[in-house]
């Protein structure tokens, strides 16, 4: 399909719909173990819990190291060759987490092998996301800029949220298929079923730039502000993937997949309804709400210790943090210029991965030492100041207007 072809027969959603399902099937692949990993890791393994959120947010490191190279090879190669490398990176992360599964009579090895499958997943996600929104940019047209990435984020929140379902299904398989080995299968069919289909696409030429590539420490710059922001907001994320599951392992409650899920889809369809307002009110004003939404999540949890209210937190968290990424995003990808997009959309991407990196071991270790209460009211007041600093933005944006 040439894009002149796509751009005349079809809706830009439509467009977008096509090549996002890529993007769908490496979080698909993201929400299979999510809900499992951290439990399998303290409980089976017998590490501790800043080993099991660490083992969750490592996946996150990987793809903040990834990020420069993504952009790197999307702006000067095409976005079509990212993707199929993104792909074909995810099947060696779900064969990884398989072989992990079948060597839990050692711990440290199993925990090893897991964690080289989360770093491979991280480097897939970051190529395959990255290049999946600036080719979904390049066949729609620079103006609907809002809507590739909203679809993007809507495939991966609800690739999670479906993903953790299921994982947490096929966790309780008899035998030997229980806990990480199915879904480790899984995590590498589905992958290479993709690669297979992304290979008949047509992709796309770079931008032709005459000048040298824009250092990406220059693009970071750039974007250092809206990433801040961003930054905040990935904290309370980075509580819901990486320390919920361990939340209602602690108090032995069922439901950890189930309020994963809820999570999702309430971000799938926060999204979904609200992301035009992001066109009429402004995206730092859609930032400031969306942040104050899910640190009011992030108190739920911190006060209110029952699945019910955990559920409930979740939701409102997932409400929250729905647009944060588009509402900044829109403003960060335009700094340095339709031929550079790729670097700036990575270099903005960066900000959530370090979060979201950090922010694992960093719960827990609160976990450790104060417990669930506080690890969610310091996730609240780091949002908080996001909020703050997305009003800052605002502030700019007027006294420049």
């Amino acid at each position: 399909m040439s894009a002149a072809q796509n751009a005349t027969a079809a809706s830009p959603t439509r467009l977008i719909l096509a090549v996002v399902v890529f993007n769908l099937i490496v979080y698909l692949d993201i929400g299979l173990p999510m809900a499992v990993i951290p439990v399998v890791v303290h409980r089976v393994l017998h590490f501790n819990t800043v080993l099991a959120g660490f083992a969750v947010s490592l996946q996150y490191f990987a793809t903040f190291a990834s990020r420069a190279s993504a952009g790197n090879r999307i702006d000067t190669g095409g976005p079509k060759p990212v993707v199929l490398g993104g792909l074909l990176i995810c099947v060696i992360s779900g064969l990884l987490l398989f072989a992990s599964s079948l060597l839990q009579a050692s711990a440290v090895l199993a925990l090893l092998v897991m964690m080289a499958s989360r770093i491979a997943l991280g480097w897939s996600e970051s190529w395959t996301s990255t290049a999946v929104i600036v080719w979904n940019i390049r066949r729609v047209g620079a103006m609907h800029t809002a809507q590739a990435i909203s679809w993007n984020g809507i495939c991966s929140y609800g690739g999670i949220a479906l993903g953790a379902t299921i994982g947490e299904v096929l966790s309780h398989a008899p035998g030997l298929w229980g806990g990480l080995t199915l879904i480790g299968l899984l995590s590498a069919v589905m992958p290479m079923a993709g690669w297979f289909l992304a290979r008949r696409y047509q992709g796309i030429a770079p931008i032709p730039n005459p000048a040298p590539p824009m250092p990406f420490l220059s693009v970071f710059r750039r974007v250092l502000q809206h990433g801040s922001a961003l930054a905040c907001g990935s904290v309370g994320f980075g509580a819901i993937s990486s320390c919920l599951a361990l939340y209602f392992a602690a108090y032995r409650w069922d439901g950890a997949a189930q309020a994963l899920f809820v999570f999702g889809i309430v971000f799938v369809v926060v999204r979904f309804v609200f992301s035009r307002q992001i066109g009429r009110m402004g995206g730092a004003s859609v930032a400031i709400v969306s942040l104050i939404v899910e640190s009011l999540g992030l108190l739920i949890l911190a006060l209110f210790p029952t699945p019910e209210a955990a559920t409930m937190g979740a939701a409102v968290v997932g409400a929250g943090f729905s647009l944060v990424f588009p509402a900044l995003g829109v403003l960060a990808v335009d700094r340095a210029g339709p031929e550079n997009r790729g670097a700036a959309l990575g270099a903005f991407s960066v900000f959530l991965d370090l979060a979201i990196g950090i922010s694992g071991p960093l719960l827990g270790m609160i976990i450790h030492f104060s417990g669930y209460a506080a690890l969610f009211l310091f996730s609240a007041a780091v949002t908080l100041i996001g909020a703050g600093l997305s009003a800052m933005l605002r502030l700019s944006a007027r006294k420049r207007g």
